[in-house]
C-alpha cells in the first residue's frame, strides 16, 4: 500500500508520524472519508469544502486543497481498488505535550483501503450518552472520536451496526458516523444542523434529491417512525429494520426504497455534485 504523507507517496511500512503529533496526543485534527469507485472519489469537492470548514472551526490553517487533490489522485492511482474508503487526515502537526499547538506545519495523510459493498438493511441502537449541540466541536469532522468508539462498541455488542445519539435537550441527533432520517405519515424528516449533527455530505444530497424536511425531532420519534434510514459516505442510503428492540420490517419501506433508488441514480449521473 502507498500512502501520501506530507508531500509524497511512501510505503505504508515507512509512513511515520511523530509521537508528538498533536493529532495523536490530543486528537487535534480533522478528517474526511470518501467513497471511491474504480479510482474515482465521489463528491470530492464537497468533502474538501467541509475539510476546510472543519479545519477553520478547530483553528487550523486552511489545507492546501490543490495538494490534497494531488494526494488523492496519487493514492488512488497507486492503490487500485474497485470500491474503497479514501481517508484524508489533517492534524495540528508536531507540538509540545499538552493542548497548546507548536509552530510546525500541519500533518497531511491520505490513504485508501478496499471495502465491501454495504448490505441494504441494518439494525441500530440508541445509547444513553448525548451529543452537545453547543460544544466547541459540534458539527466538525474532528479526529476526537473517542465517544464514537465507545458508542459503536455498545452497538456491536447488541448486534447492531450503528448507535444513535440524542442531544442535550432530548432531540434526535445522529449516529457515530451517519445521519438519520425518519418517515412520518408519508414525509421524510432529518434533524437540522442546529441539533449538533454533522453536516453529512450524503445527508445534504439526500435532502436535496428526496425533498426531506429538516425538523427538530424528539429522540423517541424512533419508537413510532414508519421508516428509518441512515446516510453516510459508505452507506449511501441504508434502511434500518430494527431500532433497539423494535422491528420495523425485513426490507426497506417504500419511502426508503425510493430514496435508495434516487440516490443511486443521481450519484451515478454526477460523481462530483456541487
Amino acid at each position: 500500500m502507498k500512502i501520501w504523507l506530507d508531500g509524497e507517496l511512501c510505503d505504508a511500512e515507512g509512513a511515520r508520524v511523530s509521537v508528538l503529533d498533536h493529532g495523536l496526543t490530543v486528537g487535534d485534527g480533522v478528517f474526511e472519508t470518501l467513497r471511491t469507485v474504480d479510482g474515482r472519489a465521489f463528491a470530492l469537492t464537497r468533502h474538501l469544502d467541509r475539510l476546510t470548514a472543519s479545519a477553520r472551526g478547530l483553528g487550523l490553517p486552511d489545507p492546501d486543497l490543490d495538494e490534497v487533490r494531488r494526494a488523492c489522485a496519487a493514492v488512488l492511482e497507486a492503490n487500485p481498488v474497485p470500491l474503497g474508503r479514501l481517508r484524508i487526515t489533517y492534524t495540528g502537526g508536531l507540538s509540545p505535550l499538552g493542548s497548546d499547538r507548536g509552530e510546525a506545519a500541519p500533518t497531511l495523510v491520505v490513504a485508501v483501503g478496499e471495502v465491501p459493498r454495504r448490505p441494504d438493511t441494518t439494525a441500530v441502537v440508541t445509547v444513553p450518552w448525548t451529543r452537545n449541540e453547543r460544544g466547541a466541536l459540534a458539527g466538525l469532522k474532528s479526529t476526537s472520536y473517542g465517544e464514537n468508539v465507545v458508542a459503536l462498541a455498545r452497538a456491536r455488542a447488541e448486534g447492531a451496526s450503528e448507535a444513535l445519539f440524542g442531544n442535550t435537550v432530548g432531540q434526535l441527533c445522529e449516529g457515530t458516523g451517519s445521519n438519520v432520517f425518519v418517515a412520518l405519515d408519508g414525509v421524510l424528516h432529518t434533524p437540522p444542523l442546529s441539533s449538533g449533527c454533522l453536516a453529512g455530505i450524503t445527508r445534504a444530497l439526500a435532502v436535496e434529491w428526496t425533498g426531506a424536511k429538516e425538523t427538530d425531532l424528539p429522540l423517541d420519534v424512533l419508537e413510532r417512525a414508519d421508516e428509518v434510514f441512515l446516510t453516510s459516505t459508505l452507506r449511501d442510503v441504508q434502511a434500518v429494520t430494527r431500532v433497539d428492540g423494535r422491528q420495523l420490517g425485513d426490507m426497506p419501506g417504500p419511502l426508503t426504497a425510493e430514496a435508495m433508488r434516487v440516490f443511486t441514480e443521481r450519484a451515478a449521473a454526477d460523481f462530483d455534485p456541487r
